[in-house]
């Protein structure tokens, strides 16, 4: 399984992914689930991905090559002119992948899709966060809708959804997600750590801070171990239900 977010702020994008895979609880592994193209000065493109792993591996690879090869004019990442025909590039790529599954003789088609998140900015517009699903549709994140989940979402979710502020500046941001995240994985194996951030500043046009979260990050421990005993203190301060006659 996955947890992966993407949220749009006012001050730019920020995106975060865990890097387990299994394939049962005897077979973990750790994969990054996080690529990112820049052209400095020109465009700075995020995607995360969540489902099977080899479906968003050839997707990236595919997409890597042909920002390499740009042969036969194709459309590539580094080359289309706005972030809607980025997503679109990625949806195709996508669909193409998981068709090629079901030539080869996979039946079994769900089990190769993959949803992703992408985000990013190309001169001359504004910064945009799409979530694009394995039938190579898309939706796009706005006032109403403002970040997206992809994998393991429901228990990481109630935190973005009380506290998410556009207005949060990225080290709030940082805060907010690793509790998403810490909340994830205590409820859910199949989510762990390290996990991969990338804070985009809007209009920087150049990738910004980024990183790798591990398990014993001793700012992850202080999050993780606070925010516990604060949920605790908070369930004590509530008054205790009054039994009726």
């Amino acid at each position: 399984m996955t947890y992966c977010v993407g949220m749009m702020l006012d001050q730019g994008l920020v995106f975060m992914s865990d890097t387990r895979t299994n394939a049962g609880l005897d077979n973990i592994s750790t994969f990054r689930k996080m690529t990112i193209w820049e052209e400095p000065g020109d465009r700075v493109i995020t995607l995360l991905s969540s489902g099977n792993l080899a479906t968003t591996q050839a997707v990236v690879s595919l997409l890597e090559e042909r920002t390499k090869t740009r042969e036969d004019r194709t459309p590539t990442l580094l080359g289309v002119p706005s972030m809607f025909q980025a997503a679109r590039l990625v949806a195709d790529t996508l669909r193409e992948v998981i068709s090629q599954h079901r030539e080869a003789g996979q039946q079994a088609d769900s089990a190769f899709q993959a949803t992703l998140i992408l985000g990013g900015q190309v001169a001359g517009s504004p910064p945009r966060l799409f979530l694009i699903y394995p039938e190579g549709n898309f939706i796009e994140a706005g006032p109403d809708t403002p970040f997206f989940q992809i994998g393991e979402t429901k228990y990481g979710r109630p935190i973005l959804v009380r506290a998410y502020d556009p207005a949060m500046s990225f080290e709030e941001t940082m805060k907010l997600l690793l509790v998403s995240f810490d909340s994830t994985l205590k409820a859910n194996l199949t989510v762990g750590a390290p996990f991969d951030f990338h804070f985009y500043e809007a209009d920087s046009l150049k990738s910004g801070w980024q990183g790798r979260i591990t398990q014993d990050d001793p700012y992850f421990q202080t999050v993780s171990k606070s925010w516990g005993d604060a949920l605790k203190d908070a369930l004590d301060s509530l008054p205790d239900y009054a039994q009726r006659p």
